[in-house]
């Protein structure tokens, strides 16, 4: 227990470096369950420190995958009870745990499988493992399982006696959980074995996903992606809430001193009941003028659609595309909420924003927008630009842009690379920079962010 407390506030640290607030008095709290709980039941540990440290949604799978490297199942090589050492009989054994849905059965499979077939460099060949390119790779192991493969098998055993089609469906359900939680388990014994030899801290940087309002646009994944699009309603209706309540805050205005000097003569000079000046500020207007080239247009896709659900706090949204030219897609992206997931294919086939390639051409895009649609920007309008700022060493056209922003009423760029790569390589990031304010919009939590303070309420 000595080194303990050292390993709760290594455990703390990782948390907050994957974006989990921990303050002083959480971690006093954790350090005050681990006393009373001890180490000898984990999952129980595991729920007492979510419990303490954990306080928002969506958290808790960041928190697991740290938790099972902090404090693992095992030192060293697991203690799996499992003889399997090849293919076919722990395939045929997990088909067994799998039916039975025996969880203990599955996490020592698990274990089995990435100690039989998930070392790789060094280990995989009698070696020490000293080698750079040595560790256990869950990918590996799970190639060689093939546990989705075995559905079938799993339901045959589950299934025993004939069942309705009610019965049917539950049994696939649990089945494919099965499946998943040993892909899960496969994936942290690997991180865990791995942990051990290149150092906790190194995994838990690199090896554990981020929180969902954390990923990279740029950098997400198919299923990271599907996960964002699902927060995008509920995402909505907190930030129109937002919206609305500074709508109302400003609708107040402020003191009209002569009105409130004319009303304190009845109170002998004492202003009793100051007068207000009376606003009625209307609905703002907003224009989109999106890159949709490369793996940019993740990010773009992903905002269209979080403004799209916000339409109905702006009294106009239109929206506008490029790669190298530029087209209205505003009828596209109203259509797009139906299947969102299709909408950056349905963008890029039927507008016309290519000439040759799918290379981004700013000076050209933003010359099509000025001579076609610069009537969509007026006093009232609020636009903001989507893009890397990256012109494949092109004109980035900075002229087309000052005569946005004269325009305009407030023209803001959102960026999804990081503040550091501007204005490296092609990028024309900063030169725009000095024209427009550029921000930095990597995720969910920093779009969420600018959305609410760059939005005119």
């Amino acid at each position: 227990m000595s080194g303990l407390p050292h390993r709760l506030v290594e455990f703390v640290g990782s948390l907050r470096e994957h974006g989990i607030a921990v303050g002083p008095g959480e971690t006093v709290d954790a350090a005050a369950a681990v006393d009373v709980l001890g180490l000898e039941d984990r999952e129980q540990l595991r729920a007492a420190l979510a419990a303490t440290v954990l306080r928002r949604s969506g958290q808790r799978a960041t928190f697991d995958s740290l938790f099972d490297l902090y404090f693992p199942v095992a030192v060293g090589t697991a203690e799996t009870g499992a003889e399997e050492d090849d293919l076919p009989s722990l395939r045929e054994s997990l088909v067994a745990a799998l039916a039975e849905g025996d969880d203990e059965r599955l996490r020592a499979l698990a274990a089995a499988g990435v100690e039989v077939f998930g070392q790789y460099g060094s280990f995989g060949q009698g070696g020490s493992g000293g080698g750079g390119m040595s560790g256990w790779s869950a990918y590996q192991t799970l190639e060689r399982v093939r546990p989705d493969a075995l559905l079938n098998r799993v339901l045959a055993a589950i299934r025993g006696e004939p069942r309705d089609g009610m019965g049917e469906g539950i049994a696939q359900q649990e089945a494919r959980a099965g499946i998943a939680r040993f892909r899960q388990y496969v994936q942290a014994e690997a991180r865990r074995r791995t942990a051990e030899f290149r150092g906790r801290e190194r995994i838990a940087r690199h090896a554990v996903a981020p929180q969902t309002d954390l990923v990279s646009f740029t950098n997400a994944n198919r299923e990271q992606l599907a996960e964002l699009r699902r927060t995008i309603q509920p995402l909505s209706r907190k930030l129109a809430t937002r919206l609305a309540a500074r709508r109302r805050r400003a609708r107040r205005g402020q003191i009209d001193l002569r009105r409130t000097l004319r009303r304190s003569l009845a109170t002998g000079g004492v202003p009793m009941r100051p007068a207000m000046k009376v606003r009625r500020p209307g609905r703002p207007e907003l224009v989109l003028l999106c890159d949709m080239s490369g793996s940019v247009a993740g990010f773009a896709q992903f905002t269209l659609l979080l403004v799209q659900a916000l339409a109905d706090q702006f009294s106009k949204v239109r929206t506008f595309a490029f790669v190298e030219l530029t087209d209205e897609i505003t009828e596209l992206v109203t259509a797009g909420a139906e299947d969102p997931e299709g909408l950056a294919r349905r963008i890029l086939t039927e507008a016309r924003l290519t000439r040759w390639g799918m290379s981004s051409d700013y000076g050209d895009s933003l010359e099509t927008f000025v001579d076609g649609w610069l009537d969509a920007v007026g006093p009232r309008t609020s636009v903001l630009i989507l893009g890397d700022g990256r012109t494949n060493g092109g004109d980035p056209n900075l002229g087309a842009v000052r005569q946005i922003a004269d325009h305009a009423k407030h023209v803001h760029w959102l960026n999804p690379e990081p503040r550091s790569s501007w204005g490296t390589g092609d990028s024309a990031a900063l030169e725009y920079g000095r024209v427009v304010p550029m921000h930095e919009c990597r995720n969910l939590r920093q779009l969420t962010q600018l959305v609410t303070d760059l939005l005119p309420g």
